[in-house]
């Protein structure tokens, strides 16, 4: 695909998806209290309710991925983004626990299939425009979330009745998606074979993982870890994740000119580095501004890894684009679904700050691995 078959629109209609994904699934993070009240569900009845929106995520991913490679991206699209505004406002007023499961395993389905074929879409464009694009795209989904969670958190917190609103904000995902409409790219039917994950893509999928493992640790645990070395009390425990956050989204805003200056082997090998280098001043530091030093450096290394990843899942040619998007991003969730308990058992048996040391011996695969597989990312 040449860089003069792209639509006009077709940049702005992928940063739209990734927004209105971003946005929808943040915008439930604050009705979980809720929820969790008005079924009348004790913690652990919730997490196990909770895990619905995983199941029904990685059940639709690879689905997705081989649909999205034999109809194209947009039908895809399309229809996780309407979706996700058609349940939105269903998980505002589910009242029995079979309901909410539902409702999430729906949501979470939706989410999985936007997410895969968002994806597809972006290494669609980015191989047509011929720049890289997908750190970019990939910051409009943190964007997306922060819009998300602080409009969803403002407007409860001023009295907002919950169904109005996710009504408003179930409104603003379906404009999203409608005005992505027009730009995204044409659908081209071709056939598929359904095949496993092989080759460098099975690499590619078990880098992400690990990416999404650490990002799901920092989310989860970090504030226990800065809580119980003594650097932080227990109000500003969520401070690291903060900084963390802010750092991934400014680096994945940057990281496009950042990838055409260094090239993707760079990226890989000095993001991997930097993201261990800042894992061991959190684990190390003396004092709480150091370990927000080392949440910065998590932030920033990483925030380039996982576009990278999903630019050369998408120039492979051991198996259709669509299926080794889709394998990256299964893998990706189940990473961050499945690790932070992962993560509870080993700090159970050895201690929370050997667990994140390991986590660091797994994220030296990247930069270990960076000039592999970017090699045959190409080929």
């Amino acid at each position: 695909m040449s860089p003069l078959s792209i639509p006009a629109g077709a940049r702005l209609a992928t940063r739209l998806a990734f927004l209105a994904a971003g946005f929808a699934m943040a915008c439930w993070a604050p009705l979980v209290p809720l929820a969790k009240a008005r079924v009348g569900t004790d913690d652990g009845q919730l997490g196990l309710i909770l895990l619905c929106l995983g199941i029904g995520s990685i059940l639709a991913m690879p689905l997705t991925g081989f649909l999205s490679a034999r109809w194209g991206s947009k039908p895809m699209i399309l229809a996780g983004g309407a979706a996700l505004a058609l349940l939105l406002p269903l998980l505002s007023v589910a009242g029995q626990v079979p309901t909410l499961a539902a409702a999430l395993l729906g949501f979470g389905a939706a989410l999985g299939t936007i997410d895969v074929a968002m994806n597809v879409h972006a290494v669609e464009v980015e191989r047509g425009a011929g720049q890289p694009l997908m750190s970019g795209f990939h910051a409009m989904f943190s964007v997306g979330g922060f819009l998300g969670s602080g409009g969803m958190t403002l407007l409860l917190s001023t009295g907002t009745a919950p169904l109005v609103a996710t009504l408003l904000s179930a409104g603003l995902v379906l404009a999203a998606v409608l005005l992505a409409q027009p730009g995204l790219l044409p659908a081209r039917g071709e056939p598929t074979p359904l095949v496993a994950p092989h080759g460098i893509v099975l690499l590619l999928a078990a880098l992400a993982a690990i990416c999404f493992l650490v990002e799901g640790a920092i989310l989860d645990w970090s504030a226990l870890l800065v809580i119980g070395a003594g650097l932080a009390d227990t109000a500003q425990g969520g401070f690291g994740y903060m900084v963390f956050s802010i750092a991934m989204t400014v680096g994945r805003l940057t990281g496009d000119r950042i990838v055409a200056r260094f090239g993707n082997r760079r990226i890989l090998a000095c993001g991997g580095a930097g993201a261990i280098l800042g894992l061991a001043l959190l684990l190390m530091a003396p004092t709480a501004a150091v370990a927000t030093a080392g949440f910065l450096l998590i932030g920033l290394g990483a925030s380039n890894i996982v576009p990278v990843l999903f630019r050369l899942a998408g120039s492979q040619t051991v198996m259709p684009v669509g299926l080794a998007v889709a394998a990256l991003t299964t893998t990706g969730y189940a990473g961050i679904l499945a690790g932070p308990a992962g993560i509870g058992f080993v700090a159970h048996a050895v201690g929370l700050p050997t667990a994140f040391w390991l986590l660091a011996l797994l994220m030296a695969f990247v930069p270990l691995l960076a000039g592999r597989i970017a090699r045959a990312g190409h080929a």
